[in-house]
């Protein structure tokens, strides 16, 4: 039995997903913050959580490759410790552009290590399936704590308090990682796999996410300005954010109670379909109800299918190369979909967002398709266990 079946390592593999993906979670508080207390504009306080994404996205494309033959114990630390240091400069006074971008790019960097480490080693246990699923509920509920926090601070402290959280979300993630970071658990007869090519299914396992990703964000960005424009009110908009993060509490548990009811291909190839229809209805939608409705379950499709693509994966690349590029995945799609949607918006309207989801849906569709033995893979596995 490895360390990361004790609760100890679980929950330092909790704490460091939590921490890696805050981004996720602090993205509007961030941008609104740059604007409103540094006095940048839309574009230039936009582009410094671009600049964190971005560096997410080549640290761990970096490390990625490299899981099998650095450290987690050592690496996963290190980097938040790094990333806490980097956001306490900005608190404590960077306010010159170029240097806050750099300290952005340098936390990002950091954070993409620690990210890579902690995905690759949940998707070396095990139950990849589960601890991830596990993450996700960890997330949403810390998502719920900091979105519920974080506008009374920023009212009392001023903008820099959000860098001051920042910082010490890291170094608390660093502490944790550093005394409880668990070793891989499927170790000896993964050895040699960490350095073959990885299967084609993989890379369109990995394809098929990172356009769901890209999708999530680019519908995402303008969910509230959709709401606001189309005259449905500030408060009812403000009670479909608030019931997004009550219902993103319940895809990842969902995900791991069925983890061995539902056939993870089925899963996968329903994911792009569904969250293409619901974008669909949110972007076309003139009327309050309809929107609502499928705002509120907008972001539990991705959390869910994440989920079972994340443990199709695992069973898929031993070497756990692939599950450790996951903040790739996510974050490229974090990175490049407020940009496209904004593209999309400024030429087309709103309604154009519903049509470019269902283009790239299908593009995800495809590329599940070609993985069929996958699901044989996983679900002969999932029986055994």
């Amino acid at each position: 039995m490895g360390e990361s079946t004790g609760w100890k390592g679980r929950g330092a593999l909790l704490v460091a997903h939590c921490a890696g993906m805050v981004d996720l979670v602090a993205l509007p508080v961030w941008v609104g913050s740059l604007i409103a207390w540094y006095g940048l504009d839309p574009l230039r306080g936009g582009a410094l959580p671009t600049f964190f994404l971005a560096s997410v996205v080549v640290s761990s494309l970096f490390f990625a490759p490299r899981f099998n033959r650095i450290s987690g114990k050592v690496a996963a630390p290190a980097g938040f410790a790094i990333a806490a240091l980097a956001f306490f400069g900005i608190y404590a006074g960077a306010d010159d552009y170029v240097m806050m971008a750099g300290l952005h790019a340098l936390a990002g960097v950091a954070v993409g290590c620690s990210l890579t480490f902690t995905h690759g080693t949940i998707g070396r246990s095990y139950r990849p399936h589960r601890i991830f699923a596990f993450a996700g509920m960890a997330l949403s509920i810390f998502a719920i704590v900091f979105l519920g926090s974080m506008p009374k601070l920023l009212s009392v402290h001023g903008g820099p308090m959000l860098f001051a959280v920042l910082a010490g979300i890291m170094a608390v993630a660093s502490i944790v990682t550093m005394l409880t970071f668990p070793l891989p658990e499927r170790t000896t007869e993964d050895a040699t796999a960490g350095f073959s090519r990885l299967d084609p299914a993989v890379w369109a396992v990995i394809v098929g996410i990172s356009c769901m990703s890209l999708i999530q964000a680019m519908m995402f960005s303008f969910l509230e300005r959709i709401g606001s424009d189309r005259g449905f009110g500030l408060e009812a908009v403000a009670g479909v954010l608030f019931t997004i993060g009550i219902v993103n509490l319940l895809p990842a548990p969902l995900a791991a109670w069925l983890e061995r009811r539902l056939p993870a291909r089925r899963v996968v190839l329903a994911g792009p379909v569904t969250q293409a229809a619901i974008v669909l209805v949110i972007s076309q939608s003139l009327t309050f109800v309809p929107y609502a409705i499928a705002a509120s379950i907008f972001a539990a499709v991705i959390i869910f299918t994440h989920t079972y693509a994340f443990g199709l994966l695992s069973r898929l690349d031993s070497s756990g190369r692939a599950a450790a590029a996951t903040p790739a995945m996510m974050m490229m799609g974090a990175a490049i979909g407020p940009v496209l949607g904004g593209a999309l918006v400024k030429a087309f309207g709103y309604s154009s967002l519903g049509y470019a989801a269902v283009v790239i849906a299908v593009l995800s569709f495809f590329c599940f398709s070609r993985v069929p033995q996958a699901a044989v893979k996983l679900e002969a596995l999932a029986s055994s266990a």
